[in-house]
């Protein structure tokens, strides 16, 4: 629960009064390998937490292949924004890569929480904002570099994630085929 505080204490000033009320909204839990956060077609109930582990979201495109979208380790929030705010249901995957341990909040704590403590949607928006820096410069180098530079980048980037997801799905997180990955990652070395 530490770990959370002070994360959201970077964003800004809570008492300790409102970290008690935070702290008593949630709940650990432990993600199995492979098991999901969230299913396509659900209607987002809850955010988590990452404390320890690698979730993924991925999705399936019209031709039925699986396509890894992103990536999120410790320190990041796991959730569908848009489902959790607006009652949507998801078209997407979050699933674990690792074990993961996690705090989970569930919606209707979420919202109280932003009811109750003054500043909750100021913290919050920081904290969105940094994660959408942080997924568009992940995502950004996709677009306009070949395969062997989208796997450096993301080696330089990302050291701590490299050798703690399946090559498939750094493959398809790269848009490339695991056979290529493997041919890039040999000639490398």
């Amino acid at each position: 629960m530490d770990d959370f505080l002070a994360y959201l204490l970077q964003f800004g000033s809570l008492n300790h009064q409102q970290l008690d009320l935070i702290a008593s909204k949630a709940t650990p839990l432990f993600l199995l390998k492979e098991a999901y956060f969230l299913e396509a077609g659900q209607v987002t109930r809850r955010v988590g937490f990452v404390l320890e582990g690698v979730l993924r979201i991925c999705y399936y495109n019209n031709q039925g292949q699986e396509i890894t979208r992103n990536f999120i380790d410790e320190l990041h929030l796991a959730t569908d924004l848009r489902g959790l705010e607006y009652g949507l249901t998801s078209a997407e995957y979050v699933q674990a890569v690792t074990d993961c341990r996690l705090l989970v909040f569930t919606k209707r704590d979420w919202d109280e929480l932003g009811n109750t403590i003054v500043g909750w949607r100021d913290i919050l928006h920081q904290v969105t904002t940094k994660h959408l820096r942080e997924k568009l410069a992940r995502i950004s180098p996709l677009v306009s570099q070949d395969a062997t530079t989208r796997y450096l980048e993301f080696l330089e980037n990302y050291p701590q994630l490299a050798n703690r997801i399946p090559l498939a799905h750094l493959a398809s997180f790269l848009g490339i085929t695991p056979s290529s990955l493997s041919r890039i990652r040999k000639n490398i070395r």
